[in-house]
C-alpha cells in the first residue's frame, strides 16, 4: 500500500481502504467514565469487554497512558461504531487523543491497529491509542504503573 492509497491518519498497522475497525478503549472512554458519554454515547453499535495483550498502563493527569510491554495486558472495551458514525467518531477520537497523524512530532498518542482479545480469547483487530514514543520512554523511566492494567480498578 502506498501513501496515496492509505486513508488519512493511518500509519503503522495500516488497514485496507474502506475497512472500519472497532476501537479498544482503556481509560476515560470506557462505559461509566466521563469521555464515554461525551464521545461515544449514540455513536456505538456494540461495546464489549476485551484485553489488549503486550501492553501496560501508566497514570496520567486524570487519564491513563498505554504503552507496549511484552508479557503484560490491559483491560478495556471493544467499541464498534454505529453504522454511518465511523468517520465522525474516528476524527473525534483522534482530536481527543491529540493524534495528528503517523509519526507527527506533536502526537501525545499514536493510533495503531492491534489485536485485542474478547473474553473467549477470540482476537479482534482494533484501533488503540498508545503513548507516542517520547512519552512512552519517559513513562518507562519515571511513570507510575497501574497495577493489573485496569483503569477502573486503580
Amino acid at each position: 500500500m502506498t501513501s496515496a492509497d492509505r486513508p488519512e491518519g493511518q500509519g503503522e498497522g495500516t488497514i485496507p481502504r474502506g475497512e472500519e475497525l472497532p476501537f479498544f478503549v482503556y481509560g476515560t472512554l470506557r462505559p461509566g467514565e466521563v469521555n464515554h458519554d461525551l464521545f461515544l454515547r449514540g455513536r456505538t453499535a456494540a461495546e464489549e469487554p476485551a484485553r489488549l495483550p503486550d501492553a501496560a498502563l501508566y497514570e496520567g493527569p486524570g487519564y491513563p497512558y498505554a504503552v507496549d510491554r511484552p508479557g503484560s495486558a490491559i483491560a478495556g472495551e471493544l467499541i464498534t461504531p454505529a453504522p454511518g458514525a465511523y468517520g465522525e467518531l474516528l476524527a473525534a477520537l483522534d482530536l481527543l487523543e491529540e493524534y495528528a497523524g503517523p509519526g507527527h512530532p506533536a502526537n501525545i498518542y499514536d493510533r495503531t491497529a492491534r489485536e485485542a482479545l474478547r473474553p473467549d480469547g477470540t482476537p479482534v483487530r482494533a484501533w488503540v491509542y498508545l503513548a507516542a514514543p517520547p512519552l512512552a520512554h519517559h513513562l518507562a523511566r519515571s511513570g507510575t504503573p497501574i497495577p493489573g492494567g485496569d483503569w477502573l480498578r486503580r
